[in-house]
């Protein structure tokens, strides 16, 4: 398997080169050497130096994977937004390009924002993004590559034309960015959003076109909501009905629903809904807000998310920006701020109301070491430590087996806010069904951990799953992020068994419980528990007596990511 993971990542290599690409470990990404990096990831995509934060514009194209990204070549914290450029062939291993798109026109003097790509009917691809002009007016802008033959789309040219969308009346101008990836009409006509403020409120801007260069703003938002703020970062695709496979962002039909996704009050929500492409009117099931228990992609650390349908395996692919939850002076330390989570697939879930996430299966490539056991008992108030993998840099899949379950304790119906319930009773609160799960970079002695865990409940008509992830006990260090983060399972525990997938990656951990029904994120700052210091368990804190009846995990190699400098022409 290392011979075949060698070659690979050799092949992609050689085809770099034999493309005009020198590449060379970090060369023009240099990561500082001269201090520790025990919260630097192995697996998880970021440059490796500077600040990074929304993905931009991912893209399939001709059997290459694009990730473009808002980053700061200057520096650890934000500001000097351009666009940062990497490719891969399996979406896991990386190779850094030089910068897509600079600061350097009058209509994004100040900042090229965040933005989209579409791949036009001929198979050329196009950027649109947000430029921040000379008055500091937010503009919709195009960006062509130099050469549509070239798959690693290495050079970038902006027309004459930009900008071609300004803020509309009513528009605050500050407040109008993050077009979202074109759809084509059976009339012909192109449609996209833009993320705006109107009125005070979130809209999503409807403009449409017939050539993707000259857009007319539509009468009538596509959605909009008199309960939040501004929408950044807008996402508007279709989904099938009762399948996985993705679908291409223009395709309509009876079988067919649509997700928007809108990032306001630091979360990714959506809403699901039906689209008439004829009056582009959208139907929604549930607005934003408009319900106790509002769907969202991921329920930690998690912002500005963005999907692209990947025409290959037939598959929608969300990325996600997970910012830092330490400081601006340990950012200057480190020499980087802000990581992508692994990208997950997404689909509509089997009875129809609400998405499901997992990890791409180019993920399971690095796995090696591997633990697994099956049918073990786990008593109250115990805890089995899996051994063997490296804790600090693993996946872990467990699944629970429950029974008695009207034993279980009994949660009123006034309590809607899952977060509140996991900071009432956190780890370390026992109850009778939980807490039960993983402790996750973990200090041998306990003083660290985080915990990510499970609490049935019962109610006057059925059973509850909350889904908890605890980082109160993460790291010693004060100064840090320990917030408690939480989600309801949509799963009955008498029939179905409670599953978790956890990935660990040093200073992110990703949870996926019962096959993907609710995500949580966090990113945690041990000080005791890091590198080969960190341990891993699986846990029952409450009085009831359950059974793991299977646990695999493995440890994690490290993904390659490489650096490029484009070969210039020599001067004659």
């Amino acid at each position: 398997m290392m011979k075949i993971y060698g070659f690979c990542v050799f092949s992609f290599c050689y085809f770099l080169i034999s493309n005009g690409v020198q590449v060379a470990a970090f060369k023009d990404h240099r990561l500082r050497t001269n201090v520790s990096q025990p919260y630097r990831t192995a697996y998880h995509f970021q440059p490796s130096k500077n600040w990074m934060n929304d993905p931009n514009g991912p893209v399939y194209y001709k059997g290459v994977y694009h990730l473009f990204y808002q980053y700061n070549p200057y520096g650890p914290l934000w500001g000097n937004m351009s666009w940062g450029h990497a490719i891969s062939y399996d979406l896991v291993n990386w190779v850094h390009l030089d910068i897509a798109l600079l600061e350097n026109e009058p209509y994004d003097i100040n900042g090229c924002f965040s933005g989209s790509t579409t791949i036009l009917p001929n198979g050329e691809p196009v950027i649109m993004y947000t430029g921040l002009d000379t008055d500091s007016h937010q503009v919709q802008n195009l960006a062509f590559p130099k050469n549509i033959s070239d798959p690693l789309l290495s050079e970038w040219v902006k027309p004459s034309l930009n900008p071609v969308m300004s803020p509309p009346d009513r528009v605050d101008p500050s407040q109008f960015r993050d077009p979202t990836t074109g759809w084509l009409g059976a009339d012909g006509e192109w449609r996209v959003v833009v993320g705006s403020e109107l009125d005070g409120h979130g809209s999503a801007t409807l403009y449409k076109s017939t050539d993707f260069r000259t857009w007319i703003k539509s009468p009538s938002p596509l959605h909009s909501s008199n309960k939040t703020i501004m929408w950044e970062c807008p996402d508007f695709y279709p989904v099938l009905v009762n399948g996985k496979d993705g679908l291409d962002t223009s395709v309509q039909g009876k079988d067919v629903r649509h997700v928007l996704k809108a990032s306001f009050n630091d979360h990714d929500y959506y809403i699901l809904g039906n689209y008439d492409p004829t009056s582009d009117q959208y139907d929604v099931d549930v607005d934003f807000l408009d319900s106790k228990c509002s769907l969202r992609y991921d329920y930690g650390r998690f912002y500005a998310s963005k999907s692209f349908y990947d025409s290959d395996k037939k598959r929608r692919i969300l990325w996600s920006w997970v910012d830092e939850g330490d400081t601006d002076s340990d950012a200057f330390i480190k020499g980087w701020s802000g990581l992508q989570t692994i990208p997950r697939s997404i689909w509509l879930s089997e009875n129809g109301d609400q998405l499901v996430q997992w990890p791409v299966e180019e993920l399971e490539k690095l796995r090696t070491q591997k633990v697994h056991f099956e049918n073990e008992e786990l008593k109250g108030g115990s805890m089995i430590e899996i051994s063997g993998i490296t804790a600090s840099q693993a996946d872990v899949d467990i699944t629970f087996g429950l029974s008695n379950l009207e034993d279980a304790e009994v949660l009123s119906a006034e309590v809607v806010d899952p977060q509140a319930l996991c900071k009432q009773k956190n780890a370390s609160i026992s109850g009778k069904f939980g807490p039960f799960g993983l402790l996750v970079l973990a200090s041998k002695d306990l003083t660290e951990y985080t915990a990510v865990f499970f609490r049935v409940f019962k109610t006057a008509n059925n059973f509850r799953v909350l889904m908890c992830a605890d980082q109160s006990r993460s790291s010693v260090k004060p100064e840090v992020d320990k917030s408690i983060y939480g989600a309801f399972l949509a799963l009955d525990p008498q029939y179905a068994k409670i599953s978790l997938k956890t990935l660990i990656d040093h200073s992110i951990i990703e949870s996926f419980g019962a096959k993907g029904l609710a995500c949580i994120t966090a990113r945690v700052y041990p000080e005791l528990a890091i590198g080969e210091q960190a341990h891993l368990y699986a846990f029952n804190n409450g009085t009831q007596s359950l059974s793991i009846t299977s646990l695999s995990a493995w440890s994690m190699k490290k993904a390659q990511i490489v650096s490029s400098r484009k070969r210039r022409k020599p001067i004659i």
